[in-house]
């Protein structure tokens, strides 16, 4: 299995303020050491789930220190109620398959 380095993050948006803080939700830069990002949506639009792959747990603190990841996180403020992140390690399961089909 290899290994990936994943920083989730789950954000409570304010009703009726998914377009906004999609917005101010986006880097205006790539992060370095950003291998791969996916965002998931609940149905009713007000939570947000991030989940980033970095080459490093380093590439992922530098990056979440940076002005850059500041502005951003100040842009998004007016609209989150609520905010629960981590750092994890971990990697893709191999889903068995039916050697009798």
């Amino acid at each position: 299995m290899d290994e990936h380095f994943v920083w989730v993050t789950t954000r409570r948006v304010r009703p009726g303020a998914l377009e906004d803080f999609e917005r101010a939700w986006r880097p205006s830069a790539h992060p370095d050491g950003m291998r791969r990002a996916f965002a998931y949506w609940s149905e009713d639009g007000e939570e947000v789930t991030g989940v980033s792959f970095w080459e490093s747990r380093q590439a992922c603190d530098s990056w979440r220190g940076s002005d850059a990841e500041k502005r951003r996180r100040d842009a998004m403020a007016p609209y989150v109620v609520e905010e629960r992140e981590g750092y994890y390690r971990g990697g893709e399961l191999a889903i068995p398959t039916d050697a009798s089909s």
